[in-house]
C-alpha cells in the first residue's frame, strides 16, 4: 500500500470498477485527475456506439467525486495500432484479442505518456489485477486481482516493468461485490451500470456484421473429419476453433446413422484452412481435432524483462479459463512451448497463451501452433454425384381461369 501522496490520473471510462478506484485513491489522499479516453469514432452515432453515454456516465462520476475530468481522443493512435493489427490477423484466418494490445498500446502507451505530460506520478484504471513489488529483486509484479471471477491479468500480461511501476490497480484487491456496494454507498450515477463485454470498438453489435464492413467475404467448402462436403462458410475469417453457433449446418447427419445417434452431437470448429479456403467442422466436444496437449507461441511478452527459467508452471489459452499446469520450454528461435498435464479445449492461433506462477502473472506470447490444428488433414472426399430426379408435370389446377 502507498503512503507517499501522488498526482494520480486515472481513466475513467464510464464504469463503476473505474469510478471506484478514483474514489478511493481520493480518500487515500492523492491528487485525483480523471481522463476519458475516446478509442473509437468510425461510427460514433451508431445504436451500438455507447462512447456518447460513457462519456456522460464519467463526467458524472467526475462530479460527485469532486475531481476534473479531461476527454482525450486516441482514436488515430488506436486505430494505426491496435484496429489495424486486428484486421491484419482476420484476414490471415487468426484470432486476435485486440484488448490485450489495445492495453500495452494505448492505456498503457499513449494514456501514460499523456499523464506523463500532465505532471502524474502514477496512473491507475478500474483492473482487477495487482502490482506488487518484489524487494528481493526489485522487480514490480504483476498478481492476479483478489476476486478470481473478475481477474483480468490475463489482458495485461504485457506490460512491462516501466508501465507497471507507474501503475495502480486500486479495485484489485476488492471483490466485485464490494466496489458495487461502495458505488451505491457513495452514490456514484453508475453503481448498478451494466459491466461492458466484448471488443471495445464492437461493443454489443453482431460481431459478424461489424466484420463484414472491413472484410470481403470469400466463400468456400465446410469439410467434416472425414473430408467430405457438408456445407458452405462464408469466409474463413468470420469464424474461430471451438465456434458451435452459425455454422448453418445443424442438420447434417454422418451417413448410414442410425435416427437418435450421435448424428445429433453438435458441431465445431475445429481447423481453417487457408491456402485451400476450407473450414474443417467435427462432431462432439471432445472430438480429438479439438484437444491440444501442445502449443507453440510466439512474439512472447515477459514481465520481468526476461524469460522465467524453463519448468513447470500454469497457464490460461484464454481468459475465462481455469490455469491449466504445463511445462515451460524455450526454443533458440525466439518461441515458447508448453506441453500440459491434460489436452486443451480449442487452442486458437491468435489468442494469447499467459504464464502463471500461483499468483504471479510471468508474461505469455500469442499462440503460433498447437498440436490439434498442426495434425495432418485428410483428403478431400470426392462430391458424391445425385442423379437429376424426373420431373413429373404437375396436374393442371381445377376451378381457375
Amino acid at each position: 500500500m502507498m503512503h507517499r501522496k501522488h498526482r494520480v490520473v486515472v481513466g475513467l471510462s464510464g464504469g463503476v470498477d473505474s469510478a471506484v478506484s478514483a474514489y478511493l485513491l481520493k480518500q487515500q489522499g492523492h491528487e485525483v485527475v480523471g481522463i476519458f479516453m475516446k478509442n473509437w469514432e468510425d461510427d460514433d452515432d451508431s445504436d451500438y456506439c455507447s462512447s456518447r453515454q460513457d462519456w456522460l456516465d464519467a463526467a458524472s462520476v467526475a462530479d460527485v467525486i469532486g475531481i476534473d475530468i479531461e476527454h482525450v481522443n486516441f482514436a488515430a493512435e488506436y486505430k494505426d495500432r491496435v484496429f489495424a493489427e486486428f484486421l491484419r490477423e482476420y484476414q490471415a484466418g487468426r484470432t486476435p484479442n485486440p484488448d490485450i494490445l489495445c492495453n500495452a498500446e494505448i492505456k498503457f502507451k499513449a494514456f501514460l505518456d499523456h499523464a506523463m505530460r500532465l505532471g502524474a506520478e502514477k496512473i491507475a484504471t478500474g483492473h482487477y489485477a495487482r502490482v506488487r513489488h518484489n524487494p528481493q529483486t526489485g522487480l514490480h509484479e504483476l498478481l492476479k486481482g483478489c476476486d478470481p471471477l473478475k481477474d483480468q491479468s490475463y489482458f495485461l500480461h504485457r506490460l512491462n516493468q516501466a508501465q507497471l511501476s507507474k501503475t495502480l490497480f486500486p479495485v484489485g484487491e476488492l471483490p466485485k461485490t464490494e466496489v458495487r456496494r461502495i458505488a451505491a454507498e457513495i452514490g456514484l450515477p453508475n453503481a448498478k451500470k451494466k459491466d461492458s463485454t466484448g471488443i471495445c470498438f464492437i461493443g454489443e453489435r453482431p460481431f459478424r456484421e461489424f466484420l463484414n464492413r472491413y472484410i470481403q467475404k470469400a466463400p468456400g467448402p465446410i469439410r467434416d473429419d472425414q473430408g467430405r462436403e457438408i456445407g458452405q462458410h462464408v469466409g474463413l475469417s468470420f469464424y474461430t476453433l471451438g465456434q458451435r453457433q452459425g455454422l448453418g449446418i445443424g442438420g447434417i447427419k454422418a451417413q448410414g446413422q442410425a435416427k437418435g445417434g450421435s448424428d445429433h452431437a453438435p458441431w465445431f470448429v475445429a481447423h481453417k484452412d487457408v491456402p485451400h479456403n476450407t473450414l474443417w467442422v467435427v462432431q462432439g466436444h471432445d472430438h480429438p481435432w479439438l484437444l491440444s496437449p501442445r502449443l507453440q507461441a510466439q512474439d512472447l511478452s515477459w514481465i520481468a524483462g526476461v524469460p522465467p527459467a524453463p519448468g513447470r508452471y500454469a497457464a490460461k489459452t484464454r481468459y475465462r479459463q481455469a490455469d491449466a499446469a504445463c511445462r515451460l520450454s524455450l526454443g533458440a528461435d525466439g518461441a515458447a512451448w508448453l506441453d500440459f498435464d491434460q489436452p486443451q479445449w480449442a487452442v486458437t492461433p491468435g489468442q494469447s497463451a499467459v504464464l502463471y506462477d500461483g499468483d504471479v502473472c510471468l508474461g505469455g506470447g500469442v499462440i503460433h501452433s498447437a498440436s490439434a490444428t498442426d495434425r495432418p488433414l485428410p483428403p478431400a472426399a470426392p462430391a458424391t454425384v445425385r442423379r437429376p430426379r424426373r420431373r413429373v408435370p404437375a396436374a393442371p389446377a381445377v376451378g381457375r381461369p
